[in-house]
């Protein structure tokens, strides 16, 4: 019988997370039924495994956001029993039953097959994180971000840039050919580990996070923001004209301090991402995109395993700030 991470939230508020025998007929009760293999950490699993009750919407959960494993039964169709697939967000780990076991049925609109190029450990060590950052990264390449940035020489900038979403913007916006350069609040740390991933310089989140003037010098050519607040408003007032900035966080705060003169004077574009409602399309786009320019041995290298036994502890560390890259969940 397998395994399964189950976390409980009483009526009065406490929490017990433990390992448990999976369900013969695994979790959920409806969907693509998958043999899970791995999963992965994500802040907001780390919330779920900490009992948020803005994450975890059932009274008994399963964490995680991410599943990759092989289909054994998809009434829908779409998949062949052995194909190997992965379902990222659509309630996953919140108001549906997630990864962090080695049965569980996923929604047929977040669930897609693995590119051929992507092993299965590396589809997890992906994960949601990935495919947001692919999902930024397509959208200023499709408002010629990328390109503005090979003629002007301005940067990329990423924030949040030693976090899962962040690491890998970084990774295919340099694959793509434009020249980045990493926000984070602790640039003496990670400095090495960020021109590793391909960033050309490293800056620190503090020259970005305390409020500034409406409208300042042109600094980037745009942005991939993870962080929200006075982070995004000063990106969105140092990004040239045309320019894009995709904001997918808010670490910092969802406030927006910021006015309508970038917009107005220079033109810029604020996209929102939103990686749980995407279609179809554009999920296969994005993971094509990873499978085309994400380089596989690097993505290892920041890349950490765990199992169900130590998961919750890794949480706990995402959480306090102590972990950067990706961690994956071993689950089958």
């Amino acid at each position: 019988m397998g395994k399964t991470l189950s976390v409980e939230r009483t009526d009065d508020g406490t929490v017990k997370a433990g390992v448990i025998d999976t369900p013969s007929g695994g979790w959920g009760d409806s969907g693509i039924l998958v043999d899970c293999r791995y999963s992965s950490l994500n802040y907001k699993d780390a919330l779920a495994l900490s009992g948020n009750p803005g994450v975890m919407r059932l009274p008994q959960l399963v964490p995680g956001i991410d599943v990759v494993g092989h289909v054994i039964d998809d009434p829908t169709g779409s998949f062949q029993p052995g194909q190997l697939v992965t379902a990222n967000g659509g309630g996953l780990g919140e108001r549906r039953h997630g990864g962090y076991t080695d049965r569980v049925r996923v929604p047929r609109e977040a669930t897609v097959a693995v590119p051929e190029q992507i092993s299965a450990h590396r589809a997890a060590a992906i994960g949601t994180a990935g495919y947001t950052a692919s999902l930024c990264v397509r959208w200023l390449r499709h408002t010629g971000v990328i390109a503005r940035c090979q003629d002007t020489g301005l940067p990329v900038a990423v924030t949040g840039a030693t976090g899962g979403v962040g690491s890998v913007a970084v990774m295919l916006l340099k694959s793509l050919g434009a020249t980045v350069t990493a926000v984070t609040s602790r640039p003496e740390e990670f400095s090495d580990y960020l021109h590793r991933l391909g960033a050309a310089t490293v800056i620190d989140a503090a020259e970005l996070s305390q409020p500034g003037k409406p409208l300042q010098k042109a600094r980037f050519s745009g942005a991939v923001d993870c962080v929200g607040s006075h982070t995004l408003a000063n990106l969105l007032a140092q990004t040239t004209e045309e320019g894009t900035v995709a904001a997918c966080g808010l670490a910092q705060g969802a406030d927006l301090p910021a006015t309508v003169m970038p917009f107005i004077l220079r033109g810029v574009i604020l996209r929102g991402i939103n990686s749980v409602t995407q279609d179809l399309r554009s999920r296969n786009k994005s993971w094509a995109l990873m499978a085309e320019h994400l380089d596989g041995e690097l993505l290892d290298e920041l890349t950490e395993d765990v199992d169900l036994d130590h998961v919750a502890d890794a949480g706990a560390g995402l959480l306090a700030g102590r972990r950067h890259g990706r961690t994956v969940v071993a689950t089958g």
